[in-house]
């Protein structure tokens, strides 16, 4: 899997496929066919080896659940084509069993119709939060332009259509509400849903 993950990390996942690996390890694809038959496959199983990095730590079901979501984003940030495959169905393979172990064994004493919910809710929060740096990242590569460049070239046009007065909530938090870098809107956005979680579960 180390091959296959070197190949994405440095191309994408359009650099990935049974004959491409084969031909990094130089070896005959068929030698890899006896083992892996498809890329969907191949994809599976870089997934899962990936999961071996996102361990969720911590004392009690709060610190876990911020381990499982700071982990997993650091690990997309690393192999930046996880952001395109998690979010499907489930992963079965055993890394990220016993990471979905690690999470649930810390909400022992949780009521147990609640468990499910409450990881899903996570994982939906990361992933959602990952795809959309990603794809920030992406916009920056192919347009050549940062953040702070984007917003200069169209900062313009929004004062222009702000003074319309047609957006004025809009206008008055983009002028006046704090801007967050992607770590602090991360780990806000994150706090938030672990603060309704903590409350459900209080109540």
């Amino acid at each position: 899997m180390r091959a296959a993950i070197r190949l994405a990390d440095a191309d994408g996942l359009v650099a990935v496929s049974v004959r491409k690996v084969a031909a990094a390890l130089d070896v005959g694809p068929m030698r890899l066919y006896g083992y892996i038959t498809t890329k969907e496959e191949l994809l599976d199983l870089m997934v899962d080896s990936v999961y071996a990095e996102v361990r969720p730590a911590g004392d009690g079901w709060r610190e876990v659940l911020r381990s499982l979501a700071e982990t997993t984003r650091q690990a997309a940030h690393q192999h930046e084509w996880l952001a395109d495959l998690i979010g499907g169905r489930p992963q079965l393979g055993p890394h990220a069993l016993a990471r979905g172990e690690a999470v649930v064994a810390a909400m022992r004493g949780v009521d147990v119709d609640v468990v499910m919910p409450v990881v899903d809710a996570v994982n939906a929060y990361v992933i959602g939060a990952v795809r959309r740096e990603i794809t920030e990242q992406r916009a920056e590569r192919a347009t050549g332009m940062d953040k702070t460049q984007w917003q200069t070239a169209f900062g313009p046009y929004l004062e222009r259509t702000f003074a319309s007065g047609r957006f004025p909530a809009l206008s008055t938090v983009i002028r006046d509400g704090v801007h967050l870098d992607a770590d602090q809107t991360f780990r806000t956005g994150l706090d938030f849903l672990l603060d309704g979680i903590q409350a459900h579960i209080s109540s």
